[in-house]
């Protein structure tokens, strides 16, 4: 998924205002299950060239690794002509519906341990329609809380945005895959995913959107001047920073926001600076110093 627009002036109501869609539609929670194997972190570790990382029974998950399980994979036929399925549980009932990621926050009581059965229980939380830049959107938070050994490790919100048809958002006619971002943050971590990188990616977290492996649907279909770099995948980067600059350091809270896509060839860094008891990060390129931004607390 695309970092979601910011909401801001108002750019105008639709016909139909997206509130109305959604005004009964209220899910009921639901409740997984996943054994918590450690395939997917060494698999993960490889495609981030972390050396020498295994992934034993009992390690503890870091920060937002969970997203590598508990994975959705619908039928072939069930996709819509962008890659996302057409129906789900917390899916609103917006027509020509897009979807994009704005961000999300997480408290961790205890960190998942690999090779121990665990549970998730996902409710909605808000649906809220605000007009901004763009159009009118619908912002919904869905709430997930995972136990282990029937405690709760962490409870996780994340915030998706949805419009109805295409936005009007502009985006970058040509790239510069020379241009390396300047900081000068402590904490520092340098990558320039490519398409092939996009596509482990999406093949370990069961995304088929087909904005991050696309070329030609990317810039003829969404506007792209490329393949889009997942907001997730912006996300862990950030969290990896205190992982490896700070390992002593738990993090017990994080929070973090998604803003605007960066595409595949695109020099970016991931920079932090810490402070007491806590840290700061952003997803920096040539372009934009903050394609997303992030905050971390230590236990």
């Amino acid at each position: 998924m695309p970092p979601a627009p910011d909401a801001g002036s108002d750019a105008g109501s639709e016909a139909v205002p997206l509130g109305s869609y959604v005004e009964s539609w209220n899910p009921g929670p639901v409740t997984d299950h996943d054994p918590l194997h450690a395939e997917p972190v060494a698999a993960l570790s490889a495609v981030l060239d972390l050396p020498d990382t295994v992934a034993d029974v009992g390690d503890p998950l870091p920060p937002l690794w969970h997203w590598l399980h508990f994975l959705n994979w619908p039928a072939q036929r069930d996709l819509g002509a962008d890659g996302h399925p057409r129906n789900g549980h917390f899916l609103p009932p917006v027509p020509d519906r897009q979807r994009m990621f704005a961000g999300g926050r997480c408290e961790i009581a205890e960190p998942l341990r690999l090779g121990e059965p665990a549970e998730r229980t996902s409710t909605l939380v808000s649906v809220t329609a605000k007009h901004g830049r763009t159009g009118e959107l619908l912002f919904v938070t869905e709430r997930r809380t995972f136990r282990q050994r029937g405690r709760i490790r962490l409870v996780e919100e994340q915030d998706v945005v949805y419009r109805s048809g295409r936005g009007a958002a502009r985006h970058p006619s040509g790239l510069d895959g020379s241009a390396a971002p300047e900081s000068g943050d402590p904490w520092r971590l340098p990558l320039r995913p490519d398409p092939a990188l996009l596509f482990r990616v999406s093949a370990l977290t069961a995304n088929a959107h087909r904005i991050h492996y696309d070329a030609p649907y990317c810039r003829e279909e969404e506007g792209y001047p490329g393949p889009v770099v997942h907001g997730p995948l912006l996300a862990l980067l950030m969290y990896e920073l205190p992982r490896r600059h700070a390992p002593a350091r738990r993090v017990r809270g994080l929070s973090y926001r998604l803003r605007t896509p960066v595409f595949a060839g695109e020099r970016l860094v991931a920079c932090g600076t810490p402070s007491d008891g806590r840290a700061t990060m952003r997803v920096a390129t040539h372009r934009d110093g903050e394609h997303a931004t992030a905050e971390a607390t230590f236990a």
